[in-house]
């Protein structure tokens, strides 16, 4: 057995549906009604011919008993000429009679009428005595003939007249059906208004004031099928976007306060590093002259000693200036710099997050100068290494970071290369939007590859990015070598 599907109607179709019934049902008693006035208006016009026919006969049956009384010649005149008005009537409105019922009657009056003419006429004449007809006989014939075309007439005036009465009663009938009908598809129409548009709009009212105080709790989706039910969708995934977007936000505000108190980190020390410092140099220069009188073996072990202490001072004191360069906030401006030193800091901030089997590689010509936000930039190079540290498998792999002047001398092109696991194909079109992340909750805001994309349009530059999964992947950042602050 075939099955039929059933499709149901969405809200503007149902408006649409009813608003076209109601349409058609004001088209349909509009017609009707107008019809009836028509016809009312033309069985009033019947009427009065009837009324004028029914006093042209009582004018013909009393002409009649004048001249049977007197045998007046005039009144026989009169009783002839109202006659032949009567038929004319009759000849006149006969071929606009469309009522089948009014018809048979006419024809019934036509004949009565001209019957009660002939005997008129019979009577008149002197042949009717020399035949030896009786009079009194022909007077009877010729009054129940009239009597008959005056009842006949009388019937077809209150014919008409009931006629004209069903007529609006029926549109009086059909006017309150229409008001009814007219009723019944406004309260439909208003109840799908209020059920299907009206409600869902106050109950995401009333989650927007939920949403504002923090509640991100999303509205029950109904089975409608229509309009609503794909706002109310629409509706909660965007609460469910606001809910992430909070998230990482929050997120966000962390990592910039993470930013601040690695800065007071890094002032409070620079204290006990300079103390450090100053105390091996100053034992360095105390103990020269006891130096000389120890053994070559430990002579050399404590020098060794001293100056892995003095060193490892200098590279803490680097460590902490880098630090408090990434987190000072400052005005953007371009200034000539050594592309290399940049990324050297930036390998040596983020050297101690880097696992053991990961290696970073950097090949930049020592004499390549650009124009450049050294800060920003340093956090372009440690946003990139970072994500291609996230993406080694097993925690093993290559960084390389390279840079080379383009064929056309105008710009920089500078690349940052790994050997992970790749970015899938459907994902790459999205890398770069605020928020987009792949990682999993926590592990990351979905901010970094959009700063750095921010960054390098600051610079007038661009950047692009080539990955095949399971190969790894390549960024690469063209910058333009004059540029002005």
């Amino acid at each position: 057995m075939k099955r039929i599907s059933v499709f149901p109607l969405n809200i503007r179709q149902k408006v649409i549906l009813v608003l076209l019934l109601l349409s058609i049902v004001m088209l349909i008693i509009a017609a009707i009604s107008f019809n009836s006035l028509l016809r009312i208006e033309q069985k009033q016009h019947f009427v009065v011919i009837a009324d004028d026919l029914s006093n042209m006969i009582l004018e013909i049956r009393r002409y009649e008993k004048n001249y049977l009384l007197y045998g007046s010649p005039e009144d026989l005149e009169e009783n002839r000429k109202y006659i032949q008005r009567s038929l004319n009537v009759l000849e006149r409105i006969y071929p606009d009679v469309k009522d089948l019922r009014v018809k048979p009657l006419l024809d019934i009056i036509s004949r009565e009428l001209l019957e009660y003419e002939r005997i008129m006429i019979l009577l008149s004449t002197r042949d009717a005595w020399n035949k030896q007809l009786d009079p009194v006989r022909v007077e009877e014939d010729l009054r129940d003939h009239g009597k008959n075309v005056l009842a006949l007439s009388s019937e077809l005036v209150s014919f008409e007249r009931d006629t004209i009465l069903r007529i609006i009663k029926n549109l009086k009938a059909n006017l309150l059906t229409a008001l009814g009908i007219f009723i019944a598809l406004n309260v439909f129409l208003g109840t799908i208004v209020l059920f299907k548009i009206i409600k869902p709009l106050k109950i995401i009212e009333k989650t927007t004031l939920r949403i504002a105080e923090g509640n991100f709790t999303p509205i029950p989706v109904t089975s409608a099928r229509d309009e609503t039910q794909r706002v109310i969708q629409a509706f909660n995934r965007m609460v469910s976007e606001l809910e992430k977007r909070q998230d990482q936000l929050v997120q966000a505000k962390k990592l910039s306060s993470l930013g601040t108190l690695t800065s007071g980190i890094a002032h409070q020390l620079n204290n006990p590093l300079n103390n450090i410092s100053t105390s091996c140099q100053i034992l360095i220069e105390e103990l020269i002259p006891l130096l000389n009188s120890l053994t070559e073996s430990d002579r050399q072990f404590t020098e060794k000693m001293l100056g892995n202490i003095e060193q490892e001072v200098h590279r803490a004191k680097d460590i902490v200036k880098g630090l408090l360069e990434f987190s000072r906030e400052r005005e953007f401006c371009l200034t000539p710099i050594f592309l290399g030193q940049v990324v050297e800091r930036s390998v040596r901030l983020i050297s101690s997050q880097i696992p053991p089997g990961i290696q970073i590689v950097h090949n930049i010509p020592p004499d390549l100068t650009l124009k450049m936000d050294s800060q920003r930039m340093q956090q372009v190079f440690l946003n990139l290494i970072e994500n291609a540290v996230h993406s080694m498998k097993d925690a093993m792999g290559e960084i390389r970071i390279g840079a080379e002047t383009s064929l056309s001398g105008n710009s920089v092109i500078i690349t940052v290369e790994d050997t992970g696991k790749g970015i899938p194909e459907k994902v790459r079109p999205h890398i770069f939007d605020p928020f987009y992340t792949t990682k999993e909750v926590g592990a990351g805001t979905g901010l970094g590859l959009s700063i750095v994309y921010g960054i390098i349009q600051k610079h007038f530059g661009s950047i692009s990015v080539e990955s095949r999964e399971g190969e790894g992947s390549r960024f690469t950042i063209h910058l333009p070598i004059e540029n002005v602050c």
